[in-house]
């Protein structure tokens, strides 16, 4: 099959006929049709997580179906449609484990940096790590959803039952997220970097009640507040936006150093807290909700073989919404 290889951290990705995988027992053998391009692709890609099973093929928002089952498994078919997310598996015994909390294991595998991921024609994942697509979304549409939704989601979650809510970062985690607060009821006030208009006109288009650079503040202090940007200069900004009381949370698996701040913008019982994975719940719910709001991902497609330049544009900023490879239309030509 081909797939997308990282070698080394730093690196250029190299585009490879790679052995089909077989699935274990327990495992399921996926074709892929499409996975989504995040964020923390490039956090592997880049080095910046710094425990990958090397040579690894990058991509935890798969979208396929399942073409074989390993021994043992009931819980899908054949021909199922099917998603993975970045959590690949966990011990199922620890103590996180067993009170539902198996995003904290210490013994968890992840999708395309201990395991195999989705830039390739076939993956192999676990059978009690994947889900079932709504059929409202087509592979393109629904690959975003199994990370930026779904982190998003759970963030949304951590963040309380505020109102007036702030998103640092508008991309793909963020524009799935604003349709559901919405579809709740509440207010986003989106920060973008300073100076880009396109984000900021992106995040009005969808709803937001207030878009400007990170460096502005609103007149009303918030409720809640998400950091989806890797930028660990926002927590001081985003801990002064918030109210008496408010919640900031940071989104992502990676940022840079926090600098130095008061206590004084801490005090006042606000609190500072982060999103570390996802459980399965999370994915359950999400993909529940999401027809039901309905939410619609804005995705920009690239072959297989330009999974590098899907990254380079997500790190440039250079396009809004979500970038998908679309594994189907590479495996056409």
């Amino acid at each position: 099959m081909r797939a997308i290889v990282l070698d080394n951290p730093g690196e250029a990705l190299q585009l490879r006929d790679i052995p089909k995988p077989t699935p274990s027992a327990g495992e399921v053998l996926i074709k892929v049709h499409a996975c989504g391009v995040c964020r923390t692709d490039l956090h592997v890609v880049d080095g910046d997580l710094t425990e990958p099973a090397l040579p690894i093929v990058p991509g935890h928002q798969i979208i396929g179906t399942v073409a074989a089952l390993g021994d043992g498994v009931s819980s899908l078919a054949t021909g199922q449609r099917v998603g993975v997310p970045w959590l690949g598996g966990s011990c199922g015994e620890c103590r996180y484990c067993l009170s539902e909390r198996e995003n904290l294991c210490d013994h968890a595998r992840y999708t395309g940096y201990q395991i195999n991921g989705g830039f390739a024609e076939y993956c192999v994942a676990d059978a009690h790590f994947c889900f079932p697509i709504p059929e409202e979304y087509p592979d393109l549409q629904a690959a975003p959803l199994l990370c930026a939704g779904l982190i998003g989601y759970r963030s949304l979650r951590m963040a309380g039952d505020g109102h007036r809510l702030g998103f640092y970062g508008f991309g793909a985690a963020a524009h799935i997220l604003i349709q559901v607060a919405r579809f709740e009821g509440r207010e986003v006030y989106a920060f973008t970097r300073p100076g880009d208009i396109n984000s900021q006109a992106f995040a009005k288009k969808l709803g937001a009640v207030w878009a400007k650079g990170s460096d502005q503040v609103p007149d009303e202090p918030l409720d809640a507040a998400i950091i989806f940007a890797p930028v660990g200069d926002l927590v001081p900004a985003a801990l002064k936006a918030v109210a008496k009381g408010g919640i900031v949370v940071c989104a992502g698996i990676h940022m840079s150093d926090i600098p130095s701040f008061p206590y004084s913008i801490l005090w006042e019982e606000r609190v500072l807290r982060s999103v570390a994975n996802l459980t399965r719940r999370d994915g359950e719910e999400i993909l529940a909700l999401a027809p039901m709001v309905p939410v619609k991902t804005e995705v920009h497609p690239y072959p297989l073989e330009k999974a590098g330049d899907a990254l380079d544009d997500l790190r440039a900023g250079r396009f809004d919404g979500a970038a998908v490879i679309d594994v189907d239309e590479a495996a056409s030509r």
